[in-house]
């Protein structure tokens, strides 16, 4: 283990960093052996899932076994030319496409739950009465 790795891991990470990245602007012809290769030697890769569909093309996802694994790869490969095309390598973030909720329909259940709230309390206040 050299002094550099060994320092490297006692730096406090910022909270968007984790062990998945997501890899934007691959060659289509890109083989998972050539993901693995390139990726790998940054340290131990859980899996890696390539984008196969019209949608997901040009993308994948890259699991590390470890955080720090993971941000070593990120700072690297960023802007990496791969046949000709450059990495974009961003962290996973889970809730950065999550649905956005129907207000008109949150507005109506909230509204409903009041009601039902009110009836119970007086309800309860019948009973000490």
């Amino acid at each position: 283990m050299s002094l550099a790795y060994g320092k490297s891991r006692n730096v406090v990470l910022p909270p968007s960093v984790n062990r998945i990245l997501l890899v934007k602007n691959l060659p289509f012809k890109i083989t998972s052996e050539e993901m693995y290769d390139l990726f790998g030697k940054y340290g131990g890769i859980r899996q890696i899932r390539i984008g196969t569909e019209q949608k997901t093309r040009g993308t994948a996802y890259v699991v590390y076994e470890d955080i720090y694994d993971a941000k070593e790869a990120c700072d690297h490969l960023q802007g990496f030319n791969v046949m000709g095309r450059y990495l974009v390598v961003l962290y996973f973030q889970a809730n950065f496409k999550s649905k956005k909720p129907d207000l008109p329909k949150e507005e109506e259940r909230v509204e409903q739950l009041r009601r039902q709230f009110q009836s119970l309390r007086n309800d309860e206040e019948a009973e000490l009465d």
